[in-house]
């Protein structure tokens, strides 16, 4: 181990994990949310608007709740679950490459993935709100 130093600081680091998903997700959360009809349709899912707007919904609440620390494993679960969606609809129904220069390949959502999954087996760290 280079810097054994720096373990002290892992919640520290857990946390700017979870800031930063947490606020990927609220981010693009809002556009389904707000317009989730006009979302479907440019996602090729023209009459699913219910499904979108449920799946920006647990964005939005996932999100907020990683960033809180408040349910953060089951939060980070059902982002896992939502970017294991994202991946495969990139792959089998959008053919989506992994990485492409002229658009965004499913490498974004892989690595929301895994971060996702570093929550979930962390517990996101110490800075948390018990329920």
């Amino acid at each position: 181990m280079i810097f054994p130093s720096l373990l002290f600081f892992d919640n520290w680091g857990l946390f700017i994990l979870r800031l930063a998903i947490g606020l990927i997700f609220i981010y693009h959360a809002i556009p389904k949310v707000k317009n989730a009809k006009g979302m479907a349709g440019m996602m090729g899912m023209a009459n699913m608007g219910g499904m979108i707007l449920l799946l920006g919904s647990i964005e939005l609440l996932s999100g907020i709740s990683i960033i809180f620390g408040y349910l953060t494993q089951l939060a980070a679960l059902l982002l896992a679950i939502v970017m294991v969606g994202s991946i495969l609809m990139k792959i089998m129904r959008w053919h989506v490459p992994f990485a492409a220069m002229d658009k965004t390949g499913w490498e974004f959502d892989l690595i929301l993935l895994a971060a996702a999954l570093a929550i979930l087996f962390t517990g996101g760290g110490s800075f948390v709100i018990q329920p």
